[in-house]
């Protein structure tokens, strides 16, 4: 069977994403893909090697555009106020593109190394923006750890509705990031003092 004029790996990987967008990545299936594309399933193999391959291109998508948006917001910006405003975009991120975020959320081909050099990306700006704070390779790794934590946890949080007080969300973020980033230093100038 021969692949569909029009139709290639790039615009099956943009209308999974735009799938995700309004049905939630766990409703990206082969099937309900080609019926999107308004082809057969078989049709999608063409382009496409198994499901599990295009999750991994979708994951590489969405963490292209998540680091090209923290890239942006970051840019020419040095200290707190770099990590702030990459912790800001990051939740952005996650708020206006939910699908595109779960994408980056699924437990891709680890040994992809395209997925590997998209996720390197993100990581080594986020070093690189946090070499202020002058830790160690494994503290700063740990470090960065922590921060995809706390922002996946406070965007999991925000997009199933829990936080429901009268407060400013993005407040509560700010508090968050200057409360985590106070810690680290706090911790550092104790472990100096204790050396």
């Amino acid at each position: 069977m021969s692949p569909r004029a029009g139709l290639d790996e790039s615009s099956v990987i943009l209308a999974a994403v735009e799938l995700a967008e309004k049905k939630g990545t766990e409703n990206v299936t082969m099937a309900t893909l080609a019926r999107k594309l308004g082809v057969k399933t078989p049709s999608l193999y063409n382009h496409i090697a198994s499901l599990k391959s295009l999750q991994n291109k979708m994951a590489i998508h969405a963490l292209r555009h998540l680091y090209a948006d923290v890239s942006e917001a970051a840019k020419g910006k040095r200290g707190d106020e770099s990590v702030a405003s990459i912790a800001r975009a990051y939740v952005n991120f996650a708020r206006q593109k939910p699908g595109l975020y779960q994408s980056t959320l699924q437990a891709p081909d680890v040994n992809d190394l395209e997925y590997q050099k998209a996720g390197s990306s993100l990581v080594d700006l986020i070093l690189k923006k946090m070499a202020y704070l002058e830790l160690d390779e494994d503290k700063a790794l740990h470090m960065v750890r922590g921060l995809r934590s706390i922002l996946h946890g406070f965007a999991s949080l925000e997009q199933l509705g829990g936080f429901g007080l009268p407060l400013k969300i993005n407040t509560t973020l700010d508090v968050i990031i200057q409360t985590y980033l106070t810690g680290i230093k706090t911790q550092k100038a104790h472990n100096k003092k204790n050396e």
